[in-house]
C-alpha cells in the first residue's frame, strides 16, 4: 500500500465528544466494533474516500462517520488530506495507513518468510523454483475444482474471486466494458510476496491456466509496485 500523508486536525475542526455517542452512531460494544469494521473494509476496498462518502453507503450521517474516522485516527489507522473542492472549505479525504494491516489477515505471515528463505538457504534457487512451481500446481489443483461446471468467462472469475476471498484476499470480479477484472483488495501473503517475487509471476501464470484457453490475464496494479490493491484485466483470447 503507498503511503500517505497525515493531516493534523485543528481545534475548531474536530467535534468534541461527550458522554455515549447514542444516536451519533459511534456507538459502543458490538455495534462500534461493527461499525468500525466496516468502515476499515470499505477504505480498504475503495479507497480514499470523505466522510460524506462513507456515512450514507453505512447508514450514518457524515458526522457519524467523522467520529469514526477520527477514533481510528487516534488509532494510527486512517490519515487525512485536504483537498480544495471550489469556494467551500477543502474536503477530507481518509486513507488506511500502513499500520492498518495489523487489522487484515496475514495468513502467518512471518513463518511463510522462514519457511520462504529456509527451502533457499537448504535446497539454493533451483530448490525455492521447485516449491514455487508445487505451491502453483496446489492452487490448480483447488480453484480447476472450484471453477468446475462454469460455463461463461465470467462465472470463472467471480468463482476464483470467491475462492481468493477466502483466503483473505478481499477479492471481486467487476465487469468491465467487454473485460472481467478480477480485483484483491488486500494480500495475505505479502510479506512472502516481498521476500519471494516469484510467487506472485507463478500466481498470474495460475489464474491464466485455471480460467481456461480463452481467457487472456494481465496485471494492472500490483501491491508489491505500491499499488493499493492487486488488479487483474481478464479478456477474452
Amino acid at each position: 500500500m503507498s503511503k500517505i500523508s497525515n493531516t493534523q486536525i485543528g481545534k475548531t475542526d474536530k467535534p468534541k465528544r461527550k458522554g455515549k455517542a447514542g444516536a451519533s452512531g459511534t456507538g459502543s460494544g458490538t455495534e462500534a466494533g461493527a461499525t468500525r469494521a466496516a468502515v476499515l473494509d470499505m477504505l480498504k476496498r475503495e479507497g480514499a474516500l470523505s466522510a460524506s462518502d462513507i456515512g450514507p453507503a453505512l447508514g450514518l450521517t457524515p458526522m457519524a462517520a467523522r467520529l469514526q474516522l477520527y477514533a481510528l485516527e487516534e488509532e494510527g489507522l486512517v490519515a487525512s488530506r485536504s483537498e480544495a473542492k471550489g469556494r467551500g472549505r477543502p474536503v477530507k479525504y481518509w486513507s488506511l495507513t500502513e499500520a492498518s494491516s495489523r487489522v487484515f489477515p496475514d495468513a502467518h505471515q512471518s513463518l511463510a518468510v522462514e519457511m520462504i528463505q529456509s527451502v533457499e538457504e537448504l535446497f539454493g534457487a533451483e530448490g525455492l523454483q521447485k516449491f514455487i512451481a508445487k505451491h502453483g500446481d496446489m492452487q490448480r489443483g483447488v480453484y480447476g475444482e472450484k471453477l468446475s461446471g462454469a460455463k461463461t468467462l465470467g462465472e470463472r472469475v467471480k468463482r476464483l474471486a470467491k475462492a481468493r476471498s477466502d483466503e483473505g484476499y478481499m477479492a471481486e470480479a467487476k465487469k468491465d466494458g467487454r473485460d472481467w477484472l478480477l480485483i484483491e483488495n488486500h494480500c495475505p501473503i505479502c510479506s512472502a510476496a516481498k521476500a519471494c517475487t516469484g510467487l506472485c509471476a507463478g500466481e498470474l501464470k495460475v489464474f491464466s491456466d485455471v480460467l481456461g484457453k480463452g481467457a487472456k490475464v494481465t496485471r494492472e496494479e500490483h501491491i508489491l509496485a505500491g499499488a493499493r490493491r492487486c488488479a487483474y484485466r481478464v479478456k477474452t483470447a
